[in-house]
């Protein structure tokens, strides 16, 4: 009698098994807890055996079995993605699943704007986005829950690809009337005086604090948050200001408040933004053309809120 199970149930039973959680396995590949929570009762069913122990409030540990059945599920999966890749190859064609990552930081700046013009162009692919943290990219790409990401050039592992397609070059946010807003430029030792709203993210925080810690001074940090939102509006409230490499289209906060982005000057070195493949990943046409078409589109001609406009500085707007 034929088996009666899908890949796609098998690529919930990898993230579940991964995650020990519905719904941290829900986030990770975008679907909701239900439909995880269906397939892995639809997988024990059909194979007549469980696959995961229920822990109430401690989420779900596999069995012995269903280790040995999650470790088969990601040999199963890669074979797949061989299949489809192979496929491609023969008839020319970009079609088929593409999960892409993106740093939080950026995501909804860069990523939208990317994935329409790729799907347009190809419309047989089955694009999936996920916004993660760097930690979480590299997580992501070393299980292959993620094809390629965008990001910055942070700690990247040796056993993982960056291609560089943009340098970002840092700038303090600060709310309208803050006393340094009026300035053409801004020194990491004239903002340390001054509360600061860290955007805490692993590693982004690291690299925003270096440039103080590389003149050997201490910021006030007076808040943290790991959404730029939340920090945009934080500094538009007047708790602090912020730095980052990526602005918004408009110099309004969420919550409408007035922002001025003013460049850094001093021993702060821009970010390169890039996108990050595991090994292997261009074996995939599909990865492949994504790659070229991030390199032809992510310009700052063709992305807003790539490269702060001077005249932001001078006149506000």
């Amino acid at each position: 009698m034929p088996l009666r199970f899908t890949l796609r149930q098998l690529e919930y039973l990898v993230a579940v098994g991964e995650s020990g959680s519905i719904a941290m396995a829900s986030e990770k590949v975008n679907v909701s807890s239900p439909s995880i929570s269906a397939a892995i009762s639809q997988l024990e069913q059909e194979f007549g055996l469980p696959l995961f122990v229920r822990k109430h409030a401690h989420g779900l540990s596999l069995t012995q079995g269903g280790k040995q059945f999650v470790e088969q599920a990601k040999v199963v999966l890669a074979h797949a993605a061989r299949l489809n890749n192979l496929a491609n190859d023969i008839t020319g064609k970009v079609r088929g699943p593409l999960h892409v990552g993106c740093l939080l930081t950026f995501a909804q700046v860069v990523l939208p704007h990317l994935r329409r013009g790729f799907v347009d162009m190809n419309p047989e692919v089955d694009f999936h986005q996920f916004e993660r943290n760097q930690s979480e990219i590299f997580e992501g790409l070393r299980n292959a829950t993620l094809d390629l990401a965008l990001s910055y050039d942070l700690n990247i592992p040796p056993d993982l690809e960056f291609v560089p397609l943009t340098s970002l070059p840092p700038y303090a946010v600060l709310h309208d009337t803050h006393e340094l807003a009026h300035l053409t430029a801004v020194s990491p030792a004239e903002l340390a005086e001054y509360p600061m709203v860290l955007l805490d993210l692993p590693m982004s925080a690291e690299y925003f604090l270096s440039f103080f810690s590389e003149i050997g001074v201490k910021p006030r940090i007076a808040e943290r948050t790991r959404d730029m939102a939340v920090m945009q509006s934080l500094v538009g409230q007047g708790f602090g200001y912020s730095i980052a490499n990526i602005r918004p289209h408009s110099n309004h906060a969420p919550d409408g408040r007035k922002l001025r982005y003013v460049p850094l000057t001093g021993p702060v070195r821009p970010m390169e933004l890039g996108l990050v493949l595991s090994e292997g990943a261009r074996a995939s046409q599909t990865v492949r053309a994504f790659v070229d078409h991030c390199q032809a589109q992510l310009t700052p001609e063709n992305t807003p809120g790539l490269r702060l406009r001077l005249s932001d500085t001078d006149t506000g707007v």
